[in-house]
């Protein structure tokens, strides 16, 4: 059989690619998996239960309404609002199955062939890789010296195909949070060229500060440009349930909904149920979580502070640090050393960057305090 050549020319996922490499080990020892980001902890007992008990519903068996459960568009509205000291209502919410969907949905609602979105740098892997799919031209937005994105040199960028900036902020994979500000900024420009402005806010929850992320849902006319994506997974400990919300003005909503209705129909009801129950009831342990993640941030920037290995942590936030390797080798060469003889399993920075820039993601969220140190002792081993 023949396939596509636009697919057959798009890179595996990193993340299987990396895993590919663990057959290959030489040594015995417990594996520390820094690859992908993906809650190490069970999710709250109220959700369990939630989702114990709509297992056993026939009814939840069926489809959902196409937009969502409408209890779950109500109840997460109003947490926005109250996060973001602005007006979200149940009407500006599509639940999607998983954040990954939001993107590809309103991406493909946005722009096509020959169309351009000018995006961070390094820039996510799985909206890099639906860009390519689409053949929808993904333009990097240069960074300030703290590698934020600058929204002046963005504004040199447009072009009469540009439809979309898109930020995602904590980064991924830098883990850096872009300042309120600085998102204001690219939203006052995306404004002033008919442009969508999407951020991805999947790990807004664990980000330095409890003060909103943003003030742009303060502004009456926000439904005209933003769109902002979201996920339940990492903040409800769910991502084998795939909910995740698109939240923006009718227009775009409606495009997204006539792709959403093509790859989904609709998100998994009992996954539904299960944000609902998280929701209204677990505040209190989705604080607890965020404070747990940010101090294994902590424990692993000092680990990472004496350089082990000679190993340079050179960004770092919400689940990841972002990590230059020492030597000359090209990153897939390093990274199956770090893997086959070190035990140690990241992805390749290749996966986010243009060029091969040495760099390595690792998910420090993934392992506990014990396993942060451990992960220190490991690339001490690469110079030993």
């Amino acid at each position: 059989m023949r396939f596509s050549p636009t697919i057959t020319d798009l890179m595996t996922s990193p993340i299987s690619a990396a895993h590919a490499l663990v057959p290959h080990r030489v040594n015995t020892r417990p594996l520390l998996d820094v690859s992908q980001a993906a809650p190490s902890y069970p999710p709250p007992q109220v959700v369990i239960d939630a989702i114990a008990a709509a297992a056993s519903d026939p009814g939840v068996a069926t489809y959902a309404p196409q937009p969502g459960l409408p209890a779950l568009r109500s109840v997460f509205a109003a947490d926005l609002s109250s996060a973001y000291g602005g007006e979200v209502v149940a009407d500006d919410v599509l639940i999607t199955a998983g954040c990954n969907q939001a993107f590809c949905i309103v991406a493909s609602a946005l722009a096509g062939p020959g169309d351009n979105m000018l995006v961070q740098d390094p820039f996510y892997f799985n909206h890099g890789m639906w860009l390519d799919v689409e053949e929808i031209e993904g333009r990097r937005i240069p960074n300030d010296d703290g590698l934020i994105p600058d929204a002046e040199a963005c504004a040199a960028l447009v072009d009469d195909r540009t439809t979309a900036i898109v930020l995602v902020s904590p980064g991924n994979p830098t883990g850096i949070t872009i300042p309120p500000e600085r998102i204001v900024e690219f939203a006052e420009l995306a404004k002033a060229h008919d442009l969508a402005f999407i951020i991805d806010e999947t790990y807004r929850s664990f980000r330095p500060t409890e003060t909103a992320a943003h003030p742009l849902f303060g502004d009456p006319t926000w439904r005209d440009t933003v769109i902002s994506l979201h996920s339940f997974s990492k903040d409800l400990a769910i991502p084998g349930y795939r909910v995740g919300a698109v939240v923006a003005g009718e227009p775009a909503r409606l495009e997204a909904l006539k792709i959403l209705d093509c790859v989904a129909i609709c998100a998994p009801p009992i996954g539904q149920i299960a944000c609902i129950a998280g929701l209204e009831h677990a505040t209190e342990w989705r604080r607890e979580q965020a404070e747990r993640i940010a101090n294994r941030q902590q424990r692993f920037e000092s680990v990472m502070a004496d350089r082990p290995g000679d190993f340079e942590l050179v960004a770092v936030g919400a689940y990841f640090g972002w990590v230059r390797y020492p030597g000359t080798l090209a990153t897939d060469d390093a990274l199956r050393k770090l893997v086959v003889d070190h035990d140690v399993l990241a992805i390749p920075g290749t996966a986010f960057t243009e060029e091969d820039e040495h760099m390595l993601r690792i998910s420090f969220a993934n392992l506990d305090a014990e396993q942060i140190d451990r992960l220190g002792e490991r690339l001490a081993e690469w110079s030993a």
